[in-house]
């Protein structure tokens, strides 16, 4: 048991920095501004519910991918790593992707691909083989309360962080995503090497 909650706790690092709540809540705050407050909690608990689903079945079919392409542990590490890499670099440039306000606000944009976003399910797929599927899903689950507790807060966090203080925080997190991505193509070129 202890070993489980040493790897959740590593694998929560990873999760919340791909998260990157400091940018999805000023995005929050604008688009749910002005909305009844029973709407708003609708909207909450629409986007933390479709972020869960998304994020537990790619924990499900991960691994039944992996073995249906032949891809080993080593290889997803290597592309995630270059796959958050670039999320990284992009983010951290200050090209954001566009938006569409479509269907559900809570399911899209929030839910996905705000909240569970490729960096996210990519940083899920790796953190299932590098830590186990039990200290991944803890994890995860702890992002997204830590996600919805911060949308309940959110015009509080907005107001005290600022949108310049948000922003710095951001680009601080994608510079972390950056570190992991990197860390993550090293661990898998060495355990290649290795062989």
């Amino acid at each position: 048991m202890p070993n489980i909650i040493r790897d959740a706790l590593y694998a929560f690092i990873p999760l919340f920095v791909a998260i990157d709540i400091f940018a999805v809540i000023p995005i929050f705050v604008s688009m749910t501004e002005g909305m009844p407050g029973r709407k708003k909690l609708a909207v909450e608990r629409e986007s933390v519910i479709t972020a869960l689903a998304v994020g537990l079945t790619f924990i499900a079919v991960g691994e039944g991918i992996f073995k249906i392409l032949s891809i080993t542990e080593n290889d997803f590490k290597i592309a995630g790593g270059l796959i958050l890499l670039i999320f990284a670099i992009l983010d951290l440039m200050g090209y954001t992707k566009v938006r569409e306000q479509a269907g559900k606000l809570g399911v899209v944009p929030l839910g996905v691909p705000l909240i569970v976003g490729p960096a996210v399910l990519t940083t899920i797929l790796v953190l299932v083989d590098h830590y186990g599927v039990v200290p991944t899903i803890i994890s995860f689950i702890v992002n997204l309360i830590i996600v919805w507790l911060s949308f309940r807060a959110s015009s509080r966090i907005l107001a005290f962080f600022g949108r310049g203080g948000i922003m710095a925080v951001s680009k601080i997190m994608a510079l972390l995503l950056a570190s992991i991505a990197i860390m993550l193509i090293r661990v898998g070129v060495q355990n290649i090497v290795a062989r």
